[in-house]
């Protein structure tokens, strides 16, 4: 009982603590990078990195409601900071031999091992790595892209997509010096609920974490991946868990059908986002009245492996991630 009144005064001081962050994010004429912006983000983080047994789906109406309302101040500040610095970036003869400016350039760096180990782990083909890659959400700094393409998947292809063509534009200078990623990097201006066919042609998709602001726009978005990805193919999703779940929108396992979720990680160090693989089933999926069901029926529940991987080999203790953010 104890314990429970103990856990029960913790989540009250978290929320009291979030609200009134939000409140005084909220006032802010501009989230343009300057130093009240980020010391409200770093009080933000620091509030929402330790561990905590909060259930954000049973939080009150009121709450939800302001925590739909900071991912989206999340969201919003962290596509000004990357436009800012992709800017800088830009200037340079060659922007890739700058990106440690950064200032959380280092972050991505363990970030893109941390998924890469995560995707060779489950990723298994006759043909070895993936040939073809898509980023959904790249924004004007496509740093999981940037680091996959670089330094873990060397001969891959990257699309990536958003739906924004200044984004893409300066997503596109950064690497237009480079000879080989320039060569090895598309930029696609789409909204990827009209991108249909073309998603056929890729072994992996990655959905960055506000791609899909809310559980219904995610789910949306999850559907159409599930209608019109290769069988077999492979769905990387950021989600959050937590209290960290006030900074990100929850990927829920279960709506994931035409799935099968291979594993989560939800770390438990300064990384904020969860990182969910599943794989496209291999049998026919159906849409009806825009709803999905498999004609295998129980598959879902048979097969579905829903598990926390183990801590890998490398460090990443002191990590903040900032997650590419349309």
């Amino acid at each position: 009982m104890e314990s429970l009144q103990v856990q029960v005064q913790e989540e009250s001081i978290l929320i009291e603590k979030v609200c009134q962050i939000y409140e005084k994010l909220s006032k802010l004429e501009t989230l343009k990078p300057s130093k009240d912006v980020d010391n409200l983000f770093t009080q933000l983080v620091h509030a929402c990195i330790p561990h905590s047994s909060i259930n954000i789906a049973n939080l009150p109406a009121n709450i939800q409601e302001i925590r739909s309302k900071l991912i989206r101040l999340c969201g919003e500040a962290e596509g000004l900071l990357e436009a800012h610095f992709s800017t800088i970036l830009g200037s340079f003869k060659n922007p890739l031999h700058h990106l440690n400016i950064f200032p959380y350039y280092s972050n991505y760096l363990k970030l893109g091992r941390l998924e890469y180990d995560i995707l060779n782990q489950h990723y298994s083909t006759t043909s070895g790595t993936p040939k073809r890659v898509a980023f959904v959400g790249s924004g004007p700094l496509p740093f999981t892209s940037i680091v996959l393409a670089s330094y873990h998947l060397k001969d891959t292809t990257f699309h990536n997509y958003d739906i924004d063509s200044t984004a893409n534009s300066m997503a596109s200078r950064l690497v237009s010096a480079d000879h080989d990623l320039s060569k090895r990097m598309v930029f696609h201006t789409a909204d990827i609920m009209d991108v249909t066919d073309q998603l056929k042609d890729y072994d992996v998709i990655f959905l960055a974490a506000l791609v899909g602001m809310n559980m219904d726009e995610k789910n949306k978005v999850i559907q159409h991946l599930a209608k019109y990805m290769a069988p077999g193919a492979i769905l990387m999703l950021r989600s959050a868990h937590g209290a960290r779940a006030f900074l990100y929108p929850v990927v829920d396992p279960n709506v994931l059908h035409g799935f099968n979720v291979l594993s989560i990680f939800h770390p438990d160090d300064d990384v904020i986002n969860s990182v969910v693989i599943s794989r496209k089933f291999v049998e026919p999926v159906n849409i009806d009245n825009n709803y999905l069901h498999l004609d295998i029926g129980s598959l879902m529940a048979s097969s579905c492996k829903y598990c926390d991987i183990q801590p890998f080999n490398h460090p990443l203790a002191h990590m903040k991630m900032i997650d590419e953010s349309m």
